[in-house]
């Protein structure tokens, strides 16, 4: 028996990263609700989150779409739309976050959270190897041109908010902003795993200052140069590593960084609703 999930589309095959019924079930109802004045919605919403889908986990460009699937442009437009509305930002990751929690027994907002960062290689644009829209840069330590990721997961990986730079931002920087852009989500915070980046007192008052004087900064030391599995530091690695799966996450293909964000809070939404429907 296949294991391909099941479509509404009877004309096409389905793809591996197609929506199944019991996971659209779950995303169906936390879609944007149309306004109700002015020309009715015609395409079918499941179709469109497919296509969105299919380019992350494949990593393929926009307009290489199969013609199975709707309109490459039809598709970009409502991911632009839907990234304006926050569909593939915090606050709607967030619901999906806080069902899943719920689903294995935990509280809403979790009391842990890691912070972590890392940088890719921007897509090469002509000359400019690595150059991709306005914010790029050159991290000499690494030796690496493009951008920063950098995230807050809670105590099970789960994404909670997500920072794009340039390679040569501060890290410590990046993770006081998105720590405070996700303030709403950490009301009951009380430690922040960080590796050896993220040591000083600075970076631990600052944390202190945005997410409240309650918290502490907890730095998870490496005791060797051999590869060991830290205490609470492979969580967020581990959330890394889950991104790694979506090939349009190889790289940074966006010429925006706000694109960059939506596409990786939409590959963490495709992941907790695939484990909620399991």
């Amino acid at each position: 028996m296949s294991r391909l999930p099941a479509i509404e589309n009877p004309h096409r095959k389905p793809y591996p990263s197609d929506l199944s019924d019991g996971e659209w079930l779950i995303l169906k109802p936390l879609l944007p609700i149309p306004k109700g004045f002015g020309h009715p919605v015609e395409v079918d919403l499941r179709e469109i989150l497919n296509a969105i889908f299919y380019v992350q986990r494949t990593g393929c460009q926009w307009e290489m779409l199969p013609h199975d699937l709707p309109p490459y442009t039809t598709v970009y437009g409502y991911f632009q739309k839907w990234q304006s509305h926050c569909v593939f930002g915090s606050r709607f990751t967030g619901l999906v976050r806080h069902q899943l929690r719920q689903d294995v027994g935990r509280d809403e907002h979790s009391t842990c959270v890691g912070v972590a960062r890392r940088r890719h290689r921007g897509f090469s644009v002509g000359e400019d190897d690595g150059k991709k829209g306005e914010v790029y840069g050159f991290d000499g330590g690494k030796k690496v041109k493009g951008r920063k990721r950098h995230i807050v997961v809670d105590s099970q990986g789960l994404l909670i908010g997500v920072l794009v730079t340039e390679a040569n931002a501060s890290e410590r920087l990046g993770a006081v902003v998105v720590l405070h852009e996700a303030v709403e989500e950490l009301s009951k915070l009380e430690v922040v795993w960080v590796d050896q980046g993220y040591s000083g007192e600075n970076f631990a008052q600052a944390v202190k200052q945005v997410c409240g004087e309650q918290v502490r900064v907890e730095v998870i030391q490496r005791n060797s140069k051999t590869f060991e599995r830290l205490p609470k530091r492979w969580i967020v690695e581990r959330t890394f590593g889950w991104l790694n799966r979506f090939r349009r996450l190889s790289k940074d293909y966006e010429l925006y960084t706000e694109l960059s964000e939506a596409m990786i809070y939409g590959s963490l939404i495709r992941l907790m609703v695939k484990r909620m429907a399991s």
